[in-house]
Order: structure tokens, then sequence, then C-alpha cells
């Protein structure tokens, strides 16, 4: 019942524009309103299409990737004319309008979210059932998580807004990165214990989050914050649940709507700005081309590596040079169909990660190093390169790790922009990377909080060096 609310916005419960509002928390007086506001929380999440040019819109609308791409060494924006190229050369303003975007929209999302947690808390109504009410706060702690993991990835320490409240929350000063961190981890507990386990819940689709969405981020937020126990932990938990997750040996379906690979995706309007294409690949399969891969990603792949033949596509002509662009998602600008049939959902969490972070987390946290080379080989498996022998050192397997994590997940949410800067290595790979010189400091390794935001809030005080 739910997926049919998800993939229609005429029924939604509105939610009121967070941005300088005094609200009083919206009550739900039965299932019907509570679950239709959180469907409005998903539906603004994947279709928040503010730019009317392309398929970008928000944190969740396939920024995350380009930007985040942009700002590591995966993208080339095909236009230096454009305001995207400024994250290509790491010299992103504060007055900058996709920042603003990023910053907004997932706050947008955030604030959504509190409406339906405080609502469901507030109501007393008899026809609002306690099962729903579950589920429902559940899924918007996810959601809340979430969306402040694209946060401080990208601006580092962020206000920790956890409520409607205006008057609270209008001068909210910025809080340390690790206590937002503290305050994920709390949310995906919550979740995880309350989620269901199966896709029920959307007649099949993996398009509502379930614990095994939360067990996927938990593990992703361990690992960031050197928890490895516990991100193994969960990255193990989800591998293990075989009748729902697998490898598909074609690399060319793992993107599918249908893909046994995913843990959660976005499912996008076919009728709006990017018909029936995922907003990434609406920007990403265009003509001319809107980006293209880097040098720095092309040289890396290995000779035999499948994954550039089918997620990478050849162009020669649209920009008379040629260049390879993503190519995961096979529908795009270039052929989607306002009202088609809908192929492809926008893939957020997938199973290759989990074995990628059990690896990391085995390695770095000195568990089980034989375990790290297994869980890498089956992603090069898929791939058609040949094992890793059992002999590699410690600082052979971290290596491998990163090689693996840059390959698979290129194009995907900013994971390459993210991983350089957790690991220690983006001032080494960044600054020597040419479309960037001169590099003018790491401080570009952060976001600068939208100058808007200051403005409007006095107490927020600028990243450094903006």
């Amino acid at each position: 019942m739910l997926g049919t609310v998800i993939s229609s916005c005429k029924k939604l419960v509105s939610i009121p524009d967070p941005t300088g509002t005094i609200t009083t928390t919206k009550v739900f007086a039965n299932d019907g309103e509570a679950t239709s506001a959180m469907a409005g929380v998903y539906t603004q999440l994947i279709n928040n299409n503010a730019d009317g040019a392309s398929g970008l819109g928000g944190f969740a609308t396939g920024m995350s990737t380009i930007f985040g791409g942009f700002s590591g060494n995966e993208l080339i924006c095909s236009s230096t004319s454009s305001g995207y190229y400024s994250y290509n050369l790491n010299k992103v303003l504060a007055d900058d309008s996709n920042s603003l975007l990023i910053w907004s929209t997932a706050y947008k999302a955030i604030y959504g979210s509190n409406a339906v947690i405080e609502g469901i808390a507030a109501s007393v109504s008899p026809k609002l059932h306690d099962d729903i009410r579950k589920r429902l706060t559940a899924e918007a702690k996810f959601v809340r998580a979430f969306s402040y993991f694209y946060l401080v990835n990208f601006y580092g320490d962020v206000p920790l807004v956890l409520t409607v409240d205006f008057n609270q929350t209008a001068m909210m000063k910025k809080t340390p990165k690790s206590e937002v961190y503290v305050q994920m981890v709390k949310d995906l507990l919550d979740a995880k214990s309350v989620l269901p386990s199966d896709f029920s819940g959307a007649s099949g689709e993996r398009i509502l989050p379930t614990k095994w969405a939360a067990a996927a981020l938990l593990a992703r937020v361990y690992l960031y914050v050197g928890d490895y126990a516990n991100a193994s932990a969960q990255a193990s938990e989800l591998i293990s649940q075989s009748a729902l997750f697998n490898l598909p040996k074609d690399l060319n379906t793992v993107f599918l709507s249908t893909s046994q690979e995913a843990i959660w995706q976005l499912k996008q309007m076919k009728d709006g700005i990017n018909k029936n294409a995922t907003p990434e690949g609406y920007t990403l399969y265009s003509d001319p081309v809107f980006a293209y891969l880097s040098e720095e990603l092309l040289n890396d792949f290995e000779v035999k590596d499948q994954r550039k033949t089918a997620w990478c596509r050849f162009d020669d002509e649209s920009l008379k040079k040629p260049v390879y662009h993503p190519y995961k998602y096979k529908i795009g600008q270039a052929n989607a169909v306002l009202g088609g049939t809908t192929t492809e959902y926008y893939m957020v969490f997938r199973l290759a990660e989990q074995y990628l972070i059990r690896a990391e987390a085995q390695t770095l946290g000195n568990l089980s190093p034989g375990q790290a080379i297994t869980d890498l080989n089956t992603i090069r498996k898929r791939a058609g390169l040949d094992d890793l022998p059992a002999t590699l050192s410690r600082d052979q397997v971290i290596a491998a790790i990163a090689h693996e994590r840059e390959i698979e997940f290129f194009s995907e949410w900013g994971h390459r922009f993210f991983d350089l800067k957790r690991t220690g290595k983006a001032h080494d790979v960044l600054s020597v990377v040419k479309i960037k010189q001169p590099w003018t400091g790491d401080y570009q390794l952060i976001y600068p909080i939208p100058r808007l935001e200051i403005i409007a809030n006095q107490n927020l005080v600028q990243n450094p060096g903006y």
C-alpha cells in the first residue's frame, strides 16, 4: 500500500516549510495521515528538483554523487563555464547555490522526519495504531540519520536539529561532528530494533527502509568512527541474509529496480523532469556529456575489470574528444520516456559495500585478515578479476580495499571523496590532481556553510578558510 502512496504526490499530508517558520506540531489523527506524511519525506528526497535545467535538485537526487565526484578525483565537469566547475577546482565559494541546495534539502528531510516523530508522539488518537506509530517513527529516525551522514561529511560540524520548534532551532550553533555521529548511532539502533526484516511493506519493492537498511548505515557509520568490531558485526549480519540479498553475476543488472543486491532504493516519479530515469542517470547519461570520468580513475581500472565495460560508456562525439562517462544507470536524458516503464530505481545502499566494510573493519581492527581477503575476492570475482593471494601483508590488504572501493563505488554518493578524507589520504591524492592546480588549501575538503544560512543565524560560524 505504501509503495502506491509514495509514487503519488497528490494525497500527501503537507509538512510546512522549515525556513523561517514558527510551527506547532502536526498531530496525526489516523494511520493514513501519518503514513502519507512519511511518504512525503521520501518523495521530497528523490523528487526535489529545484534546478529545472537538469535532474539535480538535492543531496539525495544525485548531488552527493556528482559534487562529491567533482571534489574528489572521479568526475570532470564538461563545461568550464558552468557553476559546477568550481567543485572540480576545489574553489567553492560561500555563496555557491549548489552547496546551499545540498544543505537545505538535507535539513528539509530532517525537518520532515522530526515532524513525523513529534506528530506521532503528540497524537492520542486511537485511530493511529501502535504498530504504525512504531514503524513510522523508526523510518523517520533512519532518514534523519541518513541525512545527517551527508551533512557532516560535506560540511563537518553542523547544527543537530531534533525538533520542528523554530524557537529552539532558529539560532542553533554547530554541533561537533562526533556528537552528530553519536545521535546517528542512537537513531539507527532504535530504527533497527523496530523496522521490518522483509520488503512486504512496499509489495516487495525495496523502497522503504528495513532493519537491514539501518544495519547497512550503522556498519558504515561505525567504520567511519573507527568502531571496527561493531562495523564488522553489522556488515556480517547483513551479508548473512542470503535469502534476501546477493551479488548479481551480471553487472548490468545491479542497478535495476529488481536488483537482489539492493538494500534500499529511492523510487522516482516517472512523470517529472527526469521522466522515467533516476535523477543521477538523467544527468550523467546525457548528450552532450555533462560529466566524464577522470584520467586518474580510468587509469586505476585493471585490464580485465568488467566494471569498466559494464559501468562506463565511451563517447567520442558529443565533446569532440574521446571520454568515458558513468553508465551504471542505463536510462538517462538520452533515452528517458515521460511516463514510461521504470526499470531502474535510485540505489542508496547495496550489498557490495557491506563486503568491503567488513574487509576494512576486519583489517583495521586486527580481527581477521583472512576474512578480509576472502571478502575482497568476492567482489573481484564478480568483476572478472583474479583472486588476491592469501599472503598479502596488512598494508597490502589496506591498499587493496582502497582500490576496490574506488572502482566499485565510483560515481556513487560521494564514496571516493569521503573515503579519501576519512583515511587521511585526501591531501596527498587531491593536491596533485592536474585540474585542481594550484592547490589552495585543505580547507576545501569540507564545503562552506551557505552564506544565506549564516545571515539568517548569527550563531552559525563559517568553516575555516571561507
